[in-house]
C-alpha cells in the first residue's frame, strides 16, 4: 500500500485516495477535431517510468493535489499542489528504477 502526503493532512493510507488520471494536459479547444478530443479523453500514455498524476483526498480533506510517482518502484518523488508545475526533483528518474521488477 502506497502512503501518500496530503498537501494538508499529512501521510495518509492509499485507500482513503482517488487517483484522478494524468495531470498537466492541456484540453484542446472547442473547434477541435473528433480526432483531436478522442486522443484528449480516452488515450493516455502508459509510462514505465516517471508518472505524473491528479490525485484526491476523498476520505479526508477533499482536496485534489498532483503526485510525481515511478510506476515501476511506487517511489513518490513528489507531492505538490493541483496549480503549480512539478518541481525540478521530477526531472531525473530514481536510480532505484533501474532493473526493478
Amino acid at each position: 500500500m502506497l502512503r501518500i502526503r496530503c498537501i494538508h493532512c499529512g501521510p495518509r493510507d492509499e485507500n482513503e485516495f482517488v487517483c484522478g488520471g494524468t495531470s498537466h494536459l492541456t484540453r484542446p479547444p472547442l473547434g477541435a477535431s473528433d480526432g483531436e478530443w478522442a486522443e484528449y479523453l480516452f488515450f493516455r500514455d502508459n509510462p514505465k517510468g516517471l508518472h505524473l498524476e491528479r490525485w484526491r483526498h476523498a476520505q479526508g480533506c477533499g482536496a485534489w493535489f498532483n503526485l510525481a510517482r515511478h510506476t515501476v518502484t511506487h517511489e513518490i518523488l513528489a507531492v505538490y499542489p493541483i496549480t503549480e508545475r512539478p518541481p525540478a526533483i521530477v526531472e531525473r528518474t530514481p536510480p532505484s528504477a533501474e532493473g526493478s521488477r
